[in-house]
């Protein structure tokens, strides 16, 4: 053989020799999970990775066929389910007489001609665009492009009725891509609650006859399933979806949000349970083991902090506790887990642990002028070392943090617990107080109060009040009355942190809850009031829009209408004045978007 082509074979050779060792070097070993007692799970060893159902091939690029770099080898499976073990959730609501069905009736169209005012104002302004402005008409995407509020909206219009639009819906939907996206890096707990939540809570609230919208769940699915193919297979939650697509490398956080990381079971689960690919049921279920393993390891037990450690699955590191954003949806999920489980017994410790905690640490009662027996949320700090009886709630209540008191008359009935019942109904009361005992009938983003030190006697104490007003403000000059009026403070609030209110539905969520548990009739007169306020100051020519400042009497308007509004804040309020039967508590599971999945 001529010296040239000896010595171009040989180069050939030892190129083929670096590309093979190069590619090995990052293809590690098959990811197996930390043991982890599942008593009424399934764990199959697999000899290789389970094969990933191909979908239709319809040109676009198919997340199916992205290799995965750290593969699963031992797969979770779904649990038994026996949810008839699970008690009745809902009350048993007596028939109404034609005086109350009228006024029911009346109130639940006004919900509804407000909907579609709003999801005209979507088509005819934002079709197949995530978001539209309320007041400028502009269309928007925030959330990939992938057409949010119609995506989100799906069940609602189920719900109401609007059974054209639906199908109309459907069908749009069907030309979602989500291999292009409208943005650099997406948020994988967003996306997951929105669009997956989104087309599995349609899919289950039609009675499974639109197939094509478990396979737009299931397409999404193998899409955020490539975000978990990390070395110990906690998810990337702030993706790169465009990389993804090129096969470049990412790794999982070491600062991730502890809501967005740990507020993916409900819709993986169901999917699996939809599709029978326990894939999904996998990806969260390793999650939550590690949330499980490391709860009594934190630096308040039964809690975990806001920030946690995805790269090295280390989630008891970081000081700061709370309910509020960031958190949320976390400690929400346990009790629904559970029922969508059909009687998990991890998912009820995780809860029932969390809660021991959450009483103990997290829940406050506000000094109020009225002596109302109420509790919100606050946050708190540990060092780990302070005995967690000494640690001193900080009372700052979020409009976020009232989708708790849901949260717990659910866990509440469904673990048959009276005490935290009643704990429920104070965590309600709160929120209802923060709307009533407003300036202008909206409880602000965040709000601080007056702490007692009692939550069994604390009476109204003024010049109490006004000191801690003095101390939220020190820099300013004049006396406690002046800053109540420079800063809009009703009695009892020292300071508004964040005074929007941008349609937020957790308040509305927990009445609606409650409601369901209770069948108290009081709650239904003073959701209305609540709605007929929140409509007449947000309502545009469009849709509807958020408010700047919620304080103050000019109720400045922002230009923008969150998809939210439309898949939560109105269907909850149209909930209020339903049957009950109607998106039972005894067959459905809401998702964090109050998307239904079935459970029962």
């Amino acid at each position: 053989m001529p010296l040239a082509k000896r010595s171009l074979v040989l180069a050939l050779f030892f190129c083929f020799i670096f590309l093979f060792l190069r590619y090995h070097s990052f293809s590690q070993p098959a990811y197996e999970p930390a043991p982890i007692d599942h008593p009424q799970t399934e764990k199959q060893s697999l000899q290789q990775p389970l094969p990933i159902p191909s979908l239709p091939d319809d040109g676009w690029f198919n997340w199916a066929n992205v290799k995965q770099r750290y593969p699963v080898t031992s797969m979770i499976r779904l649990p038994q389910s026996n949810p008839r073990s699970v008690p009745q959730i809902q009350h048993a609501f007596a028939q109404e007489n034609a005086d109350q069905k009228r006024v029911r009736m009346e109130r639940l169209e006004a919900v509804k001609g407000n909907f579609t005012h709003a999801w005209r104002g979507y088509k005819e302004h934002a079709w197949m665009r995530d978001e539209v402005a309320p007041i400028s008409g502009n269309a928007y995407n925030h959330f990939g492009g992938w057409a949010a509020t119609l995506v989100d909206s799906l069940d609602t219009l189920w719900i109401m009725g609007l059974k054209d639009e639906f199908e109309n819906a459907v069908k749009a939907v069907e030309n979602i891509d989500f291999t292009e996206c409208s943005l650099d890096e997406i948020n994988v707990f967003e996306t997951t609650i929105r669009f997956l939540g989104g087309f599995l809570g349609a899919y289950d609230i039609s009675g499974a006859k639109y197939p094509s919208l478990l396979k737009k769940a299931t397409e999404l699915g193998q899409m955020l399933y490539v975000a978990f193919d990390t070395p110990n297979r906690m998810p990337v939650t702030r993706w790169k979806v465009k990389e993804a697509k090129e096969g470049l490398h990412q790794e999982a956080g070491s600062g991730a949000l502890v809501a967005e990381i740990g507020s993916l079971t409900l819709e993986f689960t169901r999917l699996s349970q939809l599709t029978k690919d326990p894939r999904y049921f996998d990806a969260v279920q390793r999650i939550m083991d590690v949330f499980d393993q490391q709860q009594s390891e934190t630096k308040i037990p039964g809690l975990w902090p806001v920030v946690v450690d995805a790269k090295a699955a280390k989630f008891n590191s970081y000081r700061g506790f709370t309910l509020g954003g960031m958190a949320d949806s976390l400690y929400e999920y346990l009790p629904k887990q559970y029922l969508l489980l059909g009687g998990s017994k991890q998912y009820k410790k995780l809860y029932q642990d969390a809660m021991v905690a959450i009483d103990r640490n997290i829940l406050f009662r506000p000094m109020t002028k009225g002596g109302e027996n109420i509790l919100f949320p606050g946050d708190v700090s540990s060092d780990g070392n302070t005995p967690v009886t000494q640690l001193v709630t900080e009372p700052k209540a979020q409009h976020l943090g009232c989708f708790a008191g849901g949260m717990v008359g659910l866990g509440a009935k469904a673990f048959r617990n009276e005490k935290e019942m009643d704990i429920a109904r104070k965590l309600v009361e709160g929120c209802l107080w923060g709307y009533e005992k407003s300036n202008m009938g909206f409880m602000p983003e965040i709000i601080r109060t007056v702490r007692c030190d009692d939550r069994e006697y604390c009476p109204w104490d003024a010049e109490k009040w006004e000191k801690e007003v003095d101390r939220q403000f020190p820099q300013e000059s004049g006396s406690a009355r002046d800053k109540i009026q420079v800063h809009h403070l009703p009695p009892g609030v020292s300071k508004i942190d964040d005074g929007r209110y941008i349609l937020r539905p957790e308040a509305i969520e927990s009445i609606f809850v409650l409601y369901r548990l209770t069948g108290d009739p009081s709650l239904r007169e003073r959701a209305w009031k609540m709605f007929t306020n929140t409509i007449e100051h947000t309502i545009t020519d469009i849709a509807h829009a958020g408010l700047n400042d919620c304080t103050v009497p000019s109720l400045p308007k922002g230009d923008r209408m969150e998809s939210f509004w439309l898949a939560e804040t109105l269907k909850y309020y149209y909930l209020m004045f339903t049957e009950p039967d109607v998106v039972s508590l005894d067959e459905f599971v809401l998702n964090t978007e109050a998307h239904p999945f079935r459970w029962r």
